[in-house]
């Protein structure tokens, strides 16, 4: 797993997902060296990068310019850039341009979240995984509704990290922004 202080960081682009964060994501999205993984909303990278080390192919999309130029560094950085495509482009219309997939991650949806999961439910292999990363209770409410009109099995797990930081009195725990990992798998 890359540290999060290893990654190149950019003040408009959001991230790296946070370590533990993406090891669970990892662990959730079963990755193999067989998968092609759709990463949509990839800010600086954090998790595009882990899936390149696992993954067959990784197609990282996000709109925002100083996100893929931000990703493009932290790729060249740590040697992974080889079955990497990065993608300026709404997700939406990025999915449209793949033809299938075994992995979907949407860390960010611009507001259209219920259209990017149907969507990739149905570019999805079978037994794909969709994965939703949410910090925002409301995303986290429209994801699960989302995917209750789909045939998925479902979980939701929702994660809060607390890092310690030695003072000279001794550790106080600073907790980071928790996150919502909604994690379902295609069954047909």
């Amino acid at each position: 797993m890359i540290k999060d202080q290893d990654f190149i960081k950019n003040p408009d682009v959001p991230g790296p997902t946070k370590e533990e964060v993406r090891c669970i994501i990892m662990c959730k999205s079963e990755v193999t060296n067989e998968d092609v993984v759709v990463d949509i909303g990839c800010g600086t990278g954090g998790l595009t990068l882990e899936f390149a080390k696992r993954a067959k192919t990784v197609y990282s999309v996000d709109m925002n310019h100083e996100a893929v130029d931000t990703t493009k560094k932290n790729l060249n950085k740590h040697g992974l850039t080889e079955n990497v495509e990065v993608i300026e482009g709404d997700g939406l219309d990025i999915l449209d341009k793949i033809n299938s997939f075994d992995i979907l991650v949407i860390g960010g949806s611009s507001g259209k979240l219920p259209q990017m999961i149907k969507k990739g439910y149905e570019k999805l292999n079978n037994n794909g995984r969709l994965i939703i990363t949410a910090i925002l209770l409301e995303t986290r409410a429209e994801a699960v509704s989302s995917l209750k009109n789909l045939s998925t099995k479902t979980e939701v797990v929702d994660v809060s990290i607390s890092r310690g930081e030695i003072t000279a009195r001794g550790t106080m725990m600073l907790a980071k922004n928790p996150v919502t990992i909604i994690s379902a798998q295609k069954v047909i």
